[in-house]
């Protein structure tokens, strides 16, 4: 595949993803720390952040287009076996929450490469803790995954 094509075939599946991500992890100009103590801005961005930062909201939305499609890109690679852009994107805001290395080591991937599409979406279900702390907001947006990833 193209350089422009792969482009098109990530930005349909950021089209599902925006409104999950956008969401559950809401927009904060100044940074923060999360609920682990990780500095934090814009829509849940934590590369390179330092407390006091702060961006305006096209630098947000700007490094979530970027990060979102970084994340969904990591999905491509790793995911082995066909997958419609609406799995893609429910994976894709796993990803960017959690990162690709969580992904790339977990039991869902291999259920997922292993032709067990309802078992590998389910799996996102048990990711809702944080520092061993459950949090309602991790279940609420997992929830909201699984049902994207489900889609067909």
């Amino acid at each position: 595949m193209n350089s422009r094509a792969a482009g098109i075939a990530v930005a349909g599946a950021i089209s599902f993803a925006l409104p999950i991500v956008t969401y559950y992890e809401g927009l904060n100009l100044m940074s923060y720390l999360d609920p682990v103590g990780i500095p934090t801005i814009c829509y849940g961005s934590t590369s390179g952040v330092k407390i006091g930062q702060t961006r305006s909201r096209s630098e947000c939305d700007r490094l979530l287009n970027a990060e979102l499609g970084e994340a969904i890109s990591a999905v491509d690679r790793l995911v082995k076996v066909p997958m419609p852009d609406t799995r893609r994107a429910a994976l894709g805001s796993f990803v960017y929450n959690v990162g690709a290395g969580a992904f790339a080591r977990s039991t869902m991937l291999k259920k997922l490469n292993a032709g067990d599409v309802v078992g590998g979406c389910n799996e996102l279900l048990k990711w809702v803790y944080a520092k061993g702390k459950r949090l309602k907001g991790l279940e609420r947006r997992r929830s909201a995954e699984v049902k994207l990833c489900l889609q067909s």
